[in-house]
């Protein structure tokens, strides 16, 4: 068992790069983390790590070494996870990351059904709209879209990724009338600067028939998130390009309106995402697999859908 205890400090140093940051997320001290691996390497006969007070690197043998264990490491965490489930159900701390006014409206939600199902699973949610590294920061899942899938990661998509232009009533009544998206080009442009980079993207409208143009809007103001700038358009400052999922509200209670209705930009799916294992540990699978079927259940694909 001590190996075992060594094997896992190892692992999770190799993956944070930092004993201390290690000995937080097993709970430990950094002085035990790196005594565990240092025992570890004796009884190997090998130097795992390059050590200096600024960085730690693996070396040949540590990154050897790593590749042989790691997958073996988590299968057996996550069968003895399982094993340990109150009465063979799922059980847990359940950390998951998803964007925040996303989360909010349709993740949340859900919370209440779900703990009725799974009463043992006890909730430990993030909401941030960047990207989070699933394996190395130590989340069972995250929701999300247009993210890059890294290696170990699987995506199971819940609904597209569509953004549709919207506008109020009032903006649109007193403003020149939009026939084709060259006309956006003499319209005031409420845009989004993405959380990620800080810049704001050029754009690609998408029309039923699969024609394509440039987005030519005026930028008149720029907004870090969807929700803000569709509260901004009800007001009549603008055109908003936003997501489907946060304009959806404003266009069923009639406060906005589809600019171009034909045209939308296509950007991927929203997903969910978890680490691959052979063995995915219960309280993961539970949650993976309710959100799909909640998500089928409410028909929130098709509600999502700017087609």
């Amino acid at each position: 068992m001590e190996t075992f205890s060594s094997i896992e400090c190892f692992v999770r140093s190799a993956e944070v790069g930092s004993f201390a940051e290690a000995a937080r997320r097993l709970s430990l001290t950094p002085a035990a983390v790196g005594k565990s691996v240092a025992k570890l390497e004796v009884r190997l006969g090998v130097r795992l790590f390059q050590r200096s007070t600024r960085s730690l690197t693996l070396t040949e043998a540590g990154q050897l070494f790593l590749s042989e264990v790691s997958a073996s490491l988590h299968t057996i965490q996550n069968a003895v996870a399982n094993l340990a489930s109150a009465e063979g159900r799922p059980a847990g701390t359940l950390k998951v990351s998803m964007g925040t006014v996303f989360g909010r409206l349709y993740i949340v939600p859900l919370l209440g059904e779900f703990l009725r199902r799974f009463p043992a699973i006890n909730p430990d949610w993030h909401f941030d709209n960047r990207q989070v590294d699933l394996i190395a920061q130590g989340f069972d899942a995250a929701i999300g879209g247009g993210f890059e899938l890294p290696q170990g990661v699987v995506a199971r998509k819940l609904t597209p990724a569509h953004r549709v232009l919207v506008a109020s009533a009032g903006y649109l009544a007193a403003h020149e009338a939009i026939v084709e998206p060259d006309d956006l080009k003499l319209h005031d442009g409420i845009l989004i600067r993405s959380p990620q980079t800080g810049r704001v993207r050029s754009w690609q409208l998408t029309s039923r028939t699969r024609q394509h143009s440039p987005l030519t809007l005026r930028a008149r103001m720029t907004m870090s998130d969807s929700e803000a700038a569709c509260a901004t358009a009800v007001q009549g400052l603008g055109i908003a390009l936003v997501s489907m999922p946060f304009a959806v509200g404003y266009l069923e209670a009639g406060t906005l309106e589809r600019v171009l209705p034909d045209w939308y930009v296509d950007d991927g799916n929203i997903s969910i995402y978890y680490a691959e294992h052979k063995l995915l540990p219960g309280k993961t699978r539970a949650f993976v697999d309710f959100i799909i079927e909640q998500f089928a259940g409410q028909g929130l694909g098709q509600r999502f859908s700017a087609i």
